[in-house]
């Protein structure tokens, strides 16, 4: 019975993640002890952020809130961080939390009008290179008025509609016509006659995708409320919306550009991932689709659409306006929604916090995770390096080690320290207000930019990687890196060139 019972605990650990990487879990959990005994809270602390990182890198294996919380206890119990630490990172970023919670939600019920509107565009534009460079430049002005999170739920939702509008039709049961239809596995994954169509229409939604989540970073550095450091950091320096955008101007208007060519370059040459393009038969599944939709329309279903595209409206201005936290607009929007359209049940409601719940706790994992970065001081040494350089190469250096600690720590935490060291530095007559300000340039543009190589860098990456998206598509840790990589390079010469001077 012993045995057995065993067994049993061993099988639940982490239920279907492979047993190579349950033993590796183990194996840090058991390291971290020992190392902080040996070596020190300094290097453990590194220690933890490449563990976490590589749970993030997982996630296709087994989802990191799991293997991630398990790390984030273990760092609160042999003290390398405290509750009340993460509370106060948790109450830093609750605005984040609170977008989460409920914008996310709200976009659940905007599904609708979402799909109707982009299988328009979809199907209206037939150049993937244009199709593509849509897709980027609109997921930038729209992050710069609103937010990349918000953005990327978007994307998201229009990307699961058409991966279950074309799922749908192919896994149904043969016409009797006797046209071919795909046969499904136990896994419910469609095989055979169109099994290429699927990849190549996998590779075609990866591809829009990653352009949509480049999009939001380019659009969401340029102004106020495009990121949620670039508001701290305009708080602490003193500017309105329009003085933002015109400091962020000579380094955020040349990038954009930048990575817009850079968008079509890579479809041109079908590099790094990017280049497939919509397979035949699932444009005509999607025509079809959108064709039998618009004819079984009813006169309730577009008294629903209405009603979305009035909420959407409401939701632009009040985000673009900031009247309040982004959090509350959505929540604003749900009940909005949700009771013009006939929604009255807990468990309807219920399904639209699916999708943003379980990120939001991973989320505050992750907070555990800066909590620790935090206490530990693992940035100070090159805050304090990088202060003692002449003042003529701060900014580009600035940009430099805010981009590289951004790819593997959350940016909005590397600007918040990098800004409150800057401003200490400014009250104690260290430095001038004038090179304070180029500094706040660098820090926002540094956090920003060069974040996007991994998903552990923006928020919106991450929301994108653990989404329900990506195992549908193979949409992975090492496949965003990859496809990632073109756009960082470009991004972060750009962007360093134009700190160094223009601004």
């Amino acid at each position: 019975m012993k045995t057995s019972l065993s067994r049993a605990f061993l099988q639940n650990f982490m239920g279907q993640a492979p047993v190579w990487y349950k033993q590796t879990i183990v194996a840090f959990l058991i390291l971290n002890p020992l190392c902080l005994w040996l070596a020190g809270p300094y290097l453990t602390g590194w220690l933890l952020v490449v563990e976490f990182i590589f749970t993030l890198a997982m996630a296709l294996k087994c989802y990191p809130l799991l293997p991630g919380g398990l790390l984030a206890i273990q760092a609160l119990l042999i003290g390398m961080t405290t509750p009340e630490a993460l509370y106060a990172e948790m109450l830093v970023n609750f605005p984040v939390i609170l977008l989460l919670m409920f914008m996310v939600a709200g976009i659940y019920f905007m599904k609708s009008l979402l799909l109707l509107v982009f299988t328009k565009i979809l199907l209206g534009v037939r150049s993937k290179s244009a199709l593509s460079l849509l897709f980027c430049f609109t997921a930038a002005v729209l992050s710069a008025f609103l937010d990349a999170l918000t953005v990327t739920a978007v994307i998201i939702s229009v990307a699961v509609g058409f991966y279950s509008v074309y799922h749908k039709v192919v896994s149904a049961p043969p016409k009797s016509t006797g046209e071919p239809k795909l046969a499904v596995n136990a896994d419910d994954e469609p095989l055979e006659l169109h099994r290429h169509d699927l990849e190549v229409f996998r590779a075609f939604l990866r591809s829009l995708l990653m352009h949509g989540a480049i999009g939001t970073a380019l659009g969401g550095v340029a102004t106020l409320v495009g990121e949620p450091q670039n508001l701290l950091i305009a708080r602490i320096a003193g500017w309105d919306f329009a003085e933002f955008f015109i400091r962020m101007a000579p380094v955020s208007m040349p990038v954009l550009a930048a990575g817009l060519v850079t968008c079509l370059l890579l479809e041109k040459t079908s590099m790094f991932g990017y280049g497939a393009k919509l397979p035949r038969n699932v444009r005509r599944v999607l025509e079809d689709f959108a064709e039998e939709e618009r004819q079984k329309r009813t006169t309730i279903q577009l008294a629903q659409l209405i009603v979305q595209a009035l909420v959407a409206v409401l939701l632009v201005l009040g985000l673009a306006f900031h009247v309040a936290e982004v959090g509350l607009i959505g929540l604003l929007a749900i009940i909005l929604m949700a009771t013009f359209n006939g929604v009255t049940d807990e468990h309807q409601i219920g399904k639209a916090f699916q999708e943003a719940l379980p990120f939001t706790s991973l989320l505050v994992v992750f907070f555990a995770v800066v909590a620790v970065i935090h206490q530990q001081h693992l940035f100070s040494p090159i805050i304090a390096w990088v202060l003692l350089q002449p003042e003529s190469a701060q900014p580009g250096m600035f940009f430099v080690a805010n981009g590289l600690l951004s790819m593997i720590s959350d940016n909005v935490f590397v600007a918040t320290v990098y800004i409150s060291e800057i401003k200490q530095a400014l009250d104690a007559g260290s430095i001038s207000r004038e090179h304070f300000e180029l500094l706040a340039v660098s820090i926002n543009t540094g956090t920003n930019l060069p974040s996007v190589a991994t998903p552990n860098g923006q928020a919106a990456f991450l929301f994108l990687l653990t989404s329900a998206i990506a195992p549908l598509v193979r949409l992975s840790y090492g496949r965003m890196v990859v496809m990632a990589f073109p756009y960082t390079l470009v991004m972060g010469a750009v962007g360093l060139f134009a700190v160094v001077n223009w601004v």
